[in-house]
Parts: structure tokens; C-alpha cells; sequence
């Protein structure tokens, strides 16, 4: 759960943090107070897009930062998958924002934007505004069905997925290989050339690699053979004055001391070993002085082949192997040109396997789908129940749709009456925007088991909802709030009653400015405050008390 929440120098927050509890967390506050600006500082911590005018005026940086207790073994076990480990349990995200850039960080690490926002899907869920909006487009119906049934159809719709590809690439290979006769000969010539061309060269893998290394060393041998023999010169025993002939004195000068003493002995035997890696070091020059003989001639050819090779890596891949890849791939090209029919014949095959295999996985996730929407839709019309609507009627009804895709065959669309009498209709045609508020949390409540995100925030989902329904949203809230860590902003007295933690924005003259504060309530404060929620600016005794009331 959201443990602890820090936020700094963001638009009215000069600094604030708070403490937030299992269950129910609400927080409430004049229009205006900030609220809006609290859970936009959320939604940047959590990778959000970010304006240098959300700073304060006169901040150089913004910091917000999120602290999650972690005390699901699965959650953990998914963090730990992505290289992320809890600190005695918890995890820590923050955002430095500056202009131009930010800086993201988990539990001190930084780490990039996109592990950021993969981390804070796991932990939290922000239900804004206008999301209840999205119940509008039917695409997003089939995906709440899917998150409902998950442990049903998780596999169908990967094995459906890999299957579209396959027959997705059969029918694109397909596609692309059909020509007339003149477009074969002339792919034919083309690709006779380009073979011919690669074998006649008759390069190997590698050897533009070791092509490359002797022109080097060919063009620098020059310049390298007159250090090499400038070096023989120094150190060869062919040559008076040299470190060869020197030593060998040096040698003939100890040779009495070595009987004189053991110290004697074993600074001449250093001597003897020396003399015999100066050798082994004349001789292994020589050589390389020998490699780097060569004739103009020589040379010449080299460059030629080096040149060759360059041109054929230009044309046909960026390195010797690549090139021969290449070639075979068009030996097989050839193939399937000079037997063309059957090689169409084979593609339609596959063509027809693929399909036949998409079917087969489609029509099982279809039936999955299906089964699991009858007690979707069931859970779903019991708790519009719950919400106020007094007569509802509720669907969820299939079509096929016209072509494959990866997530199947079928899209579905939520049908909705409310009132007696009148027909099932798509939810969009219908549905007012305080009955899509509620629709949206009868769904949260049905999918609440099925999330693995422990928190939730909902933003304003009282938008067009008052009276007995307010209550009966409430009490829906209170009841995700039993699994599930719930943050709530509300302007409504029913759904703050309902607090575990009940929490107090304010907007307050500071400094000669204006800063946003948040307070944790106590009891008598909470009822403070659910009185002026229900009579606005005059509290009286009578107003008082039915908030008490309504506490109780």
C-alpha cells in the first residue's frame, strides 16, 4: 500500500508529506485547495508528463516521492523478477523534476522512465475524473472481461496472439510473392547475378577481417621495418657496440666472480638467463622483419582484393559472412523461382494451416470469453443493485468482428437499461455521466479481487451522484476499501463518512503567496468537516449534529 507520500516546490506546495492508512483514505477540501494539484503530483512520481510550469514560482526542482509498503509474496516476487528488492519491505519511487529534464529513481537507484512507469502499475491504480468515460468506448469492455476472467483466458489469448503472427506472416509472404511471368524472369536474372557475382569472388567468412589487418600492416611496413631494423641493430650480436656484444663481455667479466661466492654465482646466472631472452628476442625480430618483406606487386594485390571485398560488403551486407548469408538467400530464392507454382502451392498451404490453427485457438478463447461473461455480467448487475438502480437491466453481447487479430475474433459492448420499460441499449447511447461514475465502480468492486494492485485512487467518482445513491456508493467504496488500500477525493459527506483516514486539503495565504497543506483528522475533526461538507459555509448546531450522525 501507499505507506507515505513527500511532494516539493509543485505549483501551491511549498512542502508537504503525508501518512496514509490501510482501508479507506479520503480527502476532502474547498474547490480550489488543491486537490487536483495532490493527485497530479502522484501521477508524476508515477511517470507522468511533466511542464516546467508545474513548478513553484521561484523553485529550481520539484521532488515528489512515493513510499509502498510491499507485503505480497506474488508482488514481490514480480518486483523481484524486474531486478527490484524491497528495503526492509518497502519501496521507495521518487521523481526530481527540473526544467528540461528529471531524474527517476527507486529506492535510491536511478533507473529509466519506462522501468518507472512498469514498477508503479504493479503498485497503484489512479481512476481520474473522466475515466468512467472510457465505459463509452466499447474496445474497453472486452478488456474488463478479460481482466475478470484472467485465470481463463491469460493462455487462450497468447496462444491466439502467437497463432495471428504466424498466419499474419503467411499471408504477408503470400502477398508479396505473387507476380506475373515477366516480373519472375526478371527477379530471376537479378538474383542469378548477384549469386554468380558472390561466388565468383570466392571470398570466405573472415577474410575481410584479415584482408583489412595485412593492408594496415602493409601500408605502415615502411615505416615499421625501419624501427624493426634500427631495433636489430641495437640488440644483435651481428653487430659491434650493440647490447648483444655487450652482454657477452659483461658475461666474460663475471665469470671469475662466480666461484668467488653464492651472491657472485647468482647474479652471473641472471646475467646467463638474460643473455639467452636477448636471443630468443633477436630471433623472433628477425622473423617478424621477414613477415614484413613483401613486393610492390604484393601490395598492390591486396589492395585490389580489399577493394573487392569492400564493394561486395557495400552491396550486399557488412561483413564477408553477412554477404555469404546473403548469397545463400538468394540460392533459396532461385530455388522457389524456377519452381514457382509449387512453391505457391506450399505457401497456400501454410496459408490454410495457419489459419485453420488461428480458428482453433480463437474459438477457444470466444467459449472462454463467453462463459466468463455470464457471471461478469452478473456480479456487475448486483452491484448496480447495490448502487440505486432500482429497475437495471444489464448485457454483454458478441460480434464477430470483419478480420483476425491478435486478441481474436469477437469485440463485445456493455447493454444497459435503467429504467422499466425501455429496450437494452449500447452503454453510450444511454448511460448519464453520474450513471457511468457508478457502472465504473461496480466494476472496480467486481475486478477488486482480480487486481493485484493494492492501491487504488479514485478522483471525484461522486461527479453527478447525491442523496441515497451517494450513500449506496459509499458503502461500495468501504467495501473495496476491505482488501484493497483506497484513496479517495469526494466533495460528498455520505462517502467521507465512510473514512478509516480521513484527510483535510487547504489553501492558505503564506509568505505573501498562497500554499496547498494537507492534514490528517482526528475524530471531532472529521466531523468538522463532513458538517461543512453538508452546509457549506454556516455550520449550525442542528448540521453539526446529523454529521455526527452520519460519523456514527
Amino acid at each position: 500500500m501507499l505507506e507515505n507520500l513527500h511532494v516539493k516546490n509543485l505549483a501551491l506546495i511549498d512542502e508537504i508529506e503525508v501518512d496514509f492508512q490501510p482501508g479507506l483514505n479520503i480527502l476532502t477540501g474547498e474547490t480550489g485547495a488543491g486537490k487536483s494539484i495532490l493527485l497530479g503530483s502522484v501521477n508524476l512520481a508515477l511517470g507522468g508528463r511533466f511542464h516546467a510550469d508545474m513548478l513553484r514560482t521561484g523553485a529550481k526542482f520539484g521532488l515528489v516521492e512515493l513510499t509502498f509498503t510491499i507485503d505480497s509474496p506474488s508482488l514481490e516476487e514480480q518486483l523481484t523478477a524486474m531486478d527490484i528488492f524491497p528495503e526492509d519491505g518497502r519501496i521507495v519511487l521518487s521523481r526530481k523534476l527540473m526544467p528540461g529534464r528529471s531524474v527517476s529513481k527507486i529506492n535510491g537507484e536511478t533507473v529509466s522512465m519506462a522501468a518507472l512507469k512498469d514498477v508503479a502499475s504493479m503498485l497503484i491504480d489512479i481512476h481520474g475524473q473522466h475515466e468512467h468515460q472510457s465505459l463509452l468506448h466499447k474496445k474497453n469492455h472486452l478488456a474488463f472481461l478479460d481482466l475478470y476472467a484472467k485465470d481463463q483466458v491469460e493462455k487462450l489469448k497468447k496462444d491466439t496472439a502467437k497463432a495471428f503472427r504466424t498466419y499474419h506472416g503467411c499471408r504477408k509472404k503470400l502477398d508479396e510473392s505473387g507476380m506475373d511471368e515477366r516480373e519472375r524472369q526478371k527477379e530471376i536474372s537479378l538474383a542469378e547475378f548477384e549469386v554468380n557475382e558472390i561466388e565468383e569472388a570466392g571470398l570466405f567468412e573472415g577474410e575481410d577481417e584479415e584482408v583489412e589487418a595485412l593492408y594496415r600492416r602493409m601500408s605502415a611496413g615502411k615505416k615499421v621495418a625501419q624501427r624493426i631494423a634500427e631495433a636489430y641493430h641495437y640488440t644483435s650480436e651481428d653487430e659491434s657496440g650493440n647490447a648483444s656484444e655487450l652482454l657477452s663481455r659483461a658475461i666474460h667479466a663475471l665469470s671469475d666472480v662466480e666461484s668467488v661466492d653464492e651472491q657472485g654465482a647468482g647474479l652471473y646466472g641472471q646475467l646467463i638467463e638474460i643473455d639467452s631472452l636477448l636471443n630468443d628476442f633477436n630471433r623472433e625480430l628477425s622473423e617478424y622483419a621477414k613477415s614484413l618483406d613483401f613486393s610492390e606487386e604484393e601490395f598492390y594485390g591486396t589492395e585490389n582484393r580489399l577493394n573487392e571485398l569492400n564493394r561486395l560488403k557495400t552491396k550486399y551486407g557488412n561483413s564477408a559472412a553477412q554477404v555469404l548469408e546473403y548469397c545463400e538467400e538468394r540460392k533459396q530464392r532461385l530455388k522457389e523461382l524456377e519452381d514457382y507454382e509449387q512453391y505457391m502451392q506450399e505457401l497456400e498451404e501454410q496459408l490454410k494451416a495457419s489459419r485453420q490453427d488461428y480458428e482453433k485457438h480463437a474459438l477457444a478463447l470466444r467459449k472462454a470469453r463467453k462463459k466468463a461473461a455470464v457471471s461478469f455480467v452478473k456480479e456487475i448487475k448486483k452491484g448496480l443493485s447495490d448502487m440505486n438502480f432500482l429497475d437495471v437491466r444489464f448485457e454483454m453481447r458478441f460480434l464477430e468482428l470483419p478480420d483476425y487479430t491478435s486478441d481474436g475474433m469477437d469485440e463485445a459492448e456493455f447493454y444497459i437499461s435503467t429504467n422499466p420499460g425501455e429496450d437494452l441499449r449500447p452503454m453510450g447511447n444511454v448511460a448519464s455521466g453520474g450513471e457511468l461514475s457508478r457502472i465504473m465502480l461496480a466494476i472496480k468492486t467486481v475486478l477488486a479481487d482480480r487486481e493485484d494492485t493494492p492501491t487504488l485512487i479514485f478522483d471525484e467518482i461522486d461527479t453527478g451522484i447525491s442523496g441515497i445513491t451517494a450513500g449506496k456508493v459509499a458503502e461500495k467504496m468501504h467495501i473495496i476499501g476491505e482488501s484493497r488500500q483506497v484513496l479517495c477525493i469526494t466533495h460528498l459527506a455520505q462517502i467521507a463518512a465512510q473514512a478509516d483516514a480521513h484527510y483535510l486539503i487547504q489553501k492558505r495565504a503564506k509568505n505573501n503567496g498562497a500554499q496547498t497543506e494537507i492534514f490528517g483528522l482526528e475524530e471531532e475533526e472529521s466531523v468538522q468537516e463532513l458538517a461543512r461538507l453538508l452546509g457549506g459555509a454556516k455550520v449550525t448546531a442542528s448540521i453539526l449534529e446529523s454529521a455526527r450522525e452520519m460519523k456514527r
